[in-house]
This record gives C-alpha cells, sequence and structure tokens, in this order.
C-alpha cells in the first residue's frame, strides 16, 4: 500500500494531520482531473445570425474590428462571440478570457495575431485545444475573435 494511501487508512496520529492529509489527496486529485480536462469540450455551434457569411477562404485579419471591411457589424459580433467564447472556450480559458493558469490568457498573448488566432482555433494544437474547423464557420471564428479583443485592456 503506498504510503499516502496506507496513512489515511491508518490515520497519522493527529486529527490535524488527518485533515491536512485529506485536504492534499482531495487538492492533487482536483488538480489532475482539471489537467487531463484540459480541450476536453464538445464545440458548441454559434448563431451568427445577422453577420455577414464571410465564406470559406479564410481571411487574415478580423473583418469586425474598427476600421475593417465589416466594422458597422462590430457590436454584433462581440454580442454573438461572447455566447460563441461562453459555449467553446471558457472552460478551458477562462470567463472574460482571464485564464486561470492551466491555459493561455487570451488577452495577453502578444503573438496573437488573426493569422496565428485562425489557425489556432480552426486546426487547434497538438497540447490539447481540439479544432474547430469542423463546428464553428469563419463568421463565429472572427465573431469570438471580436469578443476577445473587446475585454482585452
Amino acid at each position: 500500500m503506498p504510503p499516502l494511501t496506507h496513512a489515511l487508512a491508518h490515520g497519522l496520529g493527529t486529527p490535524a494531520r488527518n485533515i491536512v492529509a485529506l485536504s492534499l489527496v482531495c487538492l492533487l486529485l482536483g488538480a489532475s482531473t482539471t489537467a487531463l480536462g484540459h480541450g476536453d469540450v464538445t464545440p458548441q455551434e454559434v448563431d451568427t445570425k445577422g453577420l455577414p457569411d464571410l465564406g470559406e477562404a479564410p481571411l487574415m485579419e478580423n473583418p469586425f474590428r474598427p476600421g475593417n471591411q465589416h466594422d458597422d457589424y462590430h457590436e454584433l459580433a462581440v454580442q454573438v462571440g461572447e455566447s460563441g467564447y461562453g459555449g467553446n472556450c471558457a472552460v478551458c480559458h477562462g470567463i472574460q478570457a482571464m485564464s486561470g493558469g492551466l491555459t493561455p490568457d487570451l488577452r495577453k498573448l502578444e503573438e496573437w495575431d488573426d493569422e496565428y488566432y485562425l489557425q489556432r482555433v480552426s486546426n487547434g494544437t497538438e497540447r490539447g485545444m481540439p479544432a474547430f474547423r469542423e463546428n464553428l464557420d469563419q463568421t463565429a471564428m472572427w465573431a469570438i475573435k471580436t469578443y476577445i479583443e473587446s475585454v482585452t485592456p
């Protein structure tokens, strides 16, 4: 029997030590579950009604950003993107793109340029992020990026 399991089964002596040991076990189990769960998300479709269909050819720049081709849809893109982010990204990257530490804080990535973003979201990563290309069209992806930019300080 491993030492920690033996200690929990037979007690460590004082009640305070038993509480500390039990707390440590719970913390370790919770951390391992969180680490193993990274990327374990079922992609959710995003309702992009009201936004223009951006087609299949990948755009290399966010069309909803102020000053770009579809900036007149910026506010709607933020709303649509917030919903899409909540259903697809928040479980790993945190509420309002503030990561808890296991995944990148999307507001702080210096290399988070548009082309990089589209490639990562479309194809996923080897480190656990799923590919969303089968579930999210380009309009949804750019709406999510627009939302992330809206919460970036």
